[in-house]
């Protein structure tokens, strides 16, 4: 649902999240999680900072995502291989799962499916509501074909720490995944994406929005010589970051058919492997590994050599490969 509004002057040079918080009725972590998302413009053009000042006859416009009601069979949860979620962690502030590949975040208008959020939810687990109710105790996203760790806020106070970190860096990820053709050398992209002009369910360089930068580390070579593992270390969290940057120096992650992979396997290759934080409460430094489900194990087996150093990985050390890249 769409809401529109036409600034007088009794929010002219009010900042944008100010004014929208008296206009919507909404509070002002919402409204600044919606204009950081990119549901609102001005003047029809998208902003994503909170503070701007807004003027006399400005005219706003912000997208509402309803939350819809569906009839779900709770038997699904049960039975669906996709909610076979792992807990990797677990206190009174924090969930940290190992998400299954498949597997949708929250709600959107085209989603019809039980969603994580339903999951959590089903299991009665405490999550903050700082973010509207479809992404109640939701952080950070990954991709539906994306497995691995991810985190969940229990509490709104942990959500505004864990978030705060996001913004400063001390929360990161990496990730592993398996190209279609080798790196030449490890590399860095530095570039900023947006939607594809001509697909706008993909991201592409070609639509410069917002900074992304990935670095790749090449890691293990197939048996076969024709793909690789490649480690991923992401600097900025934007959506399809990863399979964006690859995309643009024509490698593709197996699997990857809306960023053009070309062959017959529909498993997306790509797994959140180690999220590092700070704890919420205690300020505590904290790393959380994912591991491989089957499917990606049997992969790994079958077409590397290397499947036992994934063992000896850790936080330090996988940071540690990445020197000099940058």
């Amino acid at each position: 649902m769409l809401k529109k509004y036409k600034i007088d002057e009794k929010f002219a040079n009010i900042r944008l999240d100010i004014s929208l918080c008296e206009l919507i009725g909404y509070s002002r972590n919402q409204v600044q999680t919606a204009i950081k998302n990119g549901f609102v413009t001005i003047n029809g053009i998208k902003t994503t900072k909170p503070s701007v000042k807004l003027l006399y006859q400005d005219e706003i416009m912000i997208e509402i995502i309803e939350n819809k009601i569906k009839n779900i069979d709770n038997s699904e949860f049960e039975n669906d291989i996709k909610f076979d979620i792992k807990t990797i962690y677990e206190d009174e502030f924090m969930l940290i799962i190992n998400k299954p590949c498949g597997l949708i975040i929250h709600d959107a208008p085209t989603v019809h499916e039980p969603t994580l959020v339903d999951w959590l939810k089903y299991k009665n687990i405490s999550l903050s509501t700082l973010s509207n109710e479809i992404r109640h105790g939701i952080v950070h996203r990954l991709d539906k074909g994306t497995s691995g760790v991810m985190v969940v806020a229990k509490t709104n106070k942990a959500h505004e720490n864990l978030s705060a970190q996001l913004e400063n860096k001390t929360m990161g990820r990496f990730y592993v995944a398996v190209i279609d053709r080798p790196l030449k050398d490890d590399i860095v992209i530095d570039k900023p994406i947006g939607r594809d002009r001509n697909n706008r369910i993909k991201m592409s360089v070609s639509n410069p929005q917002r900074e992304s930068k990935t670095a790749f580390k090449k890691f293990a070579t197939s048996i076969d010589e024709t793909k690789e593992m490649v480690l991923c270390k992401l600097y900025t969290g934007r959506t399809h970051q990863i399979r964006a940057h690859l995309n643009y120096i024509n490698r593709h992650i197996i699997g990857d058919k809306l960023y053009n992979f070309k062959g017959k396997d529909d498993k997306i290759y790509l797994h959140a492997f180690i999220l590092y934080l700070n704890h919420p409460n205690s300020g505590e430094k904290m790393t959380y590994k994912a591991q491989f489900d089957d499917e990606y194990d049997n992969y790994i087996k079958q077409n590397f050599n290397t499947r036992s150093e994934f063992e000896k990985i850790d936080d330090v050390n996988i940071d540690n490969m990445f020197n000099g890249i940058e």
